[in-house]
């Protein structure tokens, strides 16, 4: 979306807000996010999921992720362990629910109403029609997608209660290295697994922000991911900026030094 968090402020205070043709967007006022965007994050306290750095992450992001994180220590930031144990049940939830979601939005091309082709649709996409029509089908909707909203429940609870120890979490993006553009397509349980992190946020209802950490020795960009409180981007903003202010990732290119 940009290239630093101040670029993201900017654009954020441009975008946000109440939209008359999108019934799910918010009527709350929108802070200015650029406003006190320098301002010192001594005492905020980080949170570090555990599971978020369990077995499955690359030790290498480990590593680049953790020195990101003392980093915040050196700001006067405090790191404090929590733990979301259904974090491990993220993917399942996500994917069930999504793929139910986009089956019952898509539905409406049925080749009649919006002309008698679906040519248009990826393999990936036809795989989440199948796989969520499914999930909503007669004996399986209770058992599957009615279940998935009640673990789903259960996962926004444990984020609430983790948030009740720190003002912020911070994780890796992913749970490997960035892979090259298209070459999970074909591995679609594998392409899944790689958003263990991300779509959790999704789920829970709260905003992330993701900034370069750093690179391996093979200068692949590693990136960690910032999650706050619902609608707390103001201070998501602040601490990731915090960061990008005594660090230069976000100005390297991956073949520089």
């Amino acid at each position: 979306m940009a290239k630093s968090v101040e670029d993201l402020a900017i654009i954020l205070g441009q975008i946000a807000g109440v939209d008359a043709h999108d019934g799910t967007s918010s009527h709350r006022p929108v802070d200015n996010y650029s406003e006190d965007l320098e301002k010192s994050i001594k005492g905020k306290k980080i949170g570090m999921p555990k599971e978020f750095f369990a077995q499955g992450l690359d030790s290498v992001a480990k590593d680049i992720i953790t020195k990101a994180a003392k980093q915040y220590q050196d700001l006067g930031a405090e790191l404090v362990e929590v733990s979301i144990p259904f974090l491990k049940y993220g993917v399942s939830i996500y994917y069930l629910i999504a793929m139910s979601e986009t089956s019952s939005n898509l539905a409406r091309f049925d080749g009649i109403r919006y002309g008698n082709t679906r040519d248009n649709f990826s393999e990936e996409t036809m795989r989440r029609i199948m796989i969520g029509t499914y999930a909503l089908s007669a004996g399986y909707a209770d058992k599957l997608y009615k279940k998935a909203q009640k673990a789903r429940t259960v996962l926004i609870s444990e984020f609430d209660k983790a948030f009740e120890e720190c003002d912020v979490l911070l994780s890796p993006v992913i749970p490997g290295l960035p892979r090259k553009i298209g070459e999970l397509i074909n591995d679609p349980l594998q392409n899944l697994l790689e958003d263990l992190y991300t779509v959790t946020v999704n789920l829970v209802g709260i905003p992330s922000l993701a900034i370069p950490a750093g690179f391996t020795e093979n200068n692949i960009p590693v990136g960690m991911q910032l999650m706050g409180k619902k609608f707390a981007e103001k201070e998501l903003l602040q601490i990731g900026n915090a960061y990008q202010m005594v660090t230069d990732w976000h100005k390297k290119m991956p073949n520089e030094k």
